[in-house]
């Protein structure tokens, strides 16, 4: 274990990392071959061969990336003015986020088909931009204003012809680095696995749910995650509902509908992260470790303490229908370590190492 998720720019020529306004995007490849993920959860794939009019492009809406934080933050900020059912409806959809963030997940990315991309064979070695700017060239036809201001127009357009000579090349160039990380990726390059993760992010919608995220590995066919928990700052301890006669009613919630919440919590998180990273990855495995900051008495310090380790086999997971499964009650189907109480919640445990 060893990266932490940080943002970052660029990964090498061609894979970057778009911050703006409306969120950020992680995209990577060429004009002719891109793959872009926004935090907002839409995601495009744009393929396309320079030089040849084939293209295609597929688009991804943001229903599977909702941003847990537009909820979590009911916890946490004064209760938006409204009608006493809006409130109980908010309340509602919080409950039924924190327990069904696993339900969510990336689309895969099929680096084998990105592999197999051929580069352009491109007439008189002449690419796409750079024909269309010879084109403009020869079509154009100085009027009698223009012919008085010395050609500046032609001077701009031969420019323009030589800049996009250039232009081809780097998407050439660009395809190149693309099939190679994919090439590294499918061969099992560890280095490559964790430059991926390192800029795609791929878990950046859970943050408002973990502090942080860790990864590592030193087997190519298995990825770890460490995920911190924050259940404290997320999960509520009191139920809301309307009386008979209309009145918001507030209650505190009993140990074990407490502790039966959280555990689902936990559970969904760490379904959704080895989904997350199955999509994103050719790995057999993804170990997923939470751990929660708890007070050591014999130091009295608080201490990051394992409560949940889990092994999640790549495909017993896909055989799963997520949007029926209770979180909880599916990791009894891989390999786990979890002592759970349903007065007490999660018991500390060892994680997992020898798998």
């Amino acid at each position: 274990m060893g990266l932490r998720v940080r943002k970052s720019i660029q990964i090498c020529k061609g894979v970057r990392l778009n911050l703006g306004s409306t969120g950020a995007s992680f995209s990577f490849g060429t004009k002719g071959l891109r793959h872009t993920i926004h935090t907002s959860g839409r995601r495009t794939t744009s393929i396309g061969i320079p030089g040849t009019g084939i293209s295609y492009v597929k688009t991804h809406g943001s229903k599977g990336r909702k941003s847990a934080g537009q909820n979590v933050r009911v916890l946490n900020q004064p209760v938006i003015p409204g009608t006493e059912q809006k409130k109980v409806d908010e309340y509602n959809e919080l409950i039924e986020t924190i327990k069904g963030i696993h339900k969510n997940c990336d689309e895969s990315i099929d680096w084998q088909y990105i592999k197999e991309q051929k580069e352009p064979v491109w007439e008189g070695g002449i690419g796409p931009k750079q024909a269309k700017a010879i084109e403009e060239l020869k079509n154009y036809k100085p009027g009698f204003f223009e012919k008085l201001k010395s050609g500046n127009k032609k001077r701009e357009l031969e420019k323009a012809v030589e800049i996009a000579a250039k232009e081809d090349a780097e998407d050439l160039e660009n395809l190149k680095t693309l099939h190679i990380l994919a090439e590294r990726v499918l061969n099992g390059d560890i280095d490559a696995y964790l430059n991926v993760i390192y800029e795609m992010n791929p878990l950046d919608d859970l943050v408002e749910f973990g502090s942080d995220f860790e990864f590592g590995t030193d087997n190519p066919d298995v990825i770890e995650v460490e995920f911190s928990v924050k259940t404290a700052d997320v999960v509520p301890t009191y139920s809301l509902r309307l009386t008979k006669t209309g009145k918001l009613s507030r209650k505190e919630l009993t140990k074990t509908a407490y502790f039966g919440l959280v555990q689902d919590f936990v559970s969904s998180c760490t379904i959704r992260i080895a989904r997350d990273i199955i999509a994103l990855l050719p790995v057999k495995n993804v170990v997923v470790h939470a751990v929660e900051k708890r007070l050591n008495t014999q130091t009295g310090r608080m201490e990051d303490t394992v409560i949940l380790s889990v092994v999640f086999d790549r495909d017993l997971l896909n055989q799963l229908n997520f949007d029926l499964i209770d979180p909880s009650d599916a990791l009894k189907n891989f390999w786990h370590n979890m002592k759970f109480q349903k007065t007490a919640g999660f018991m500390p445990v060892e994680k997992i190492e020898n798998y």
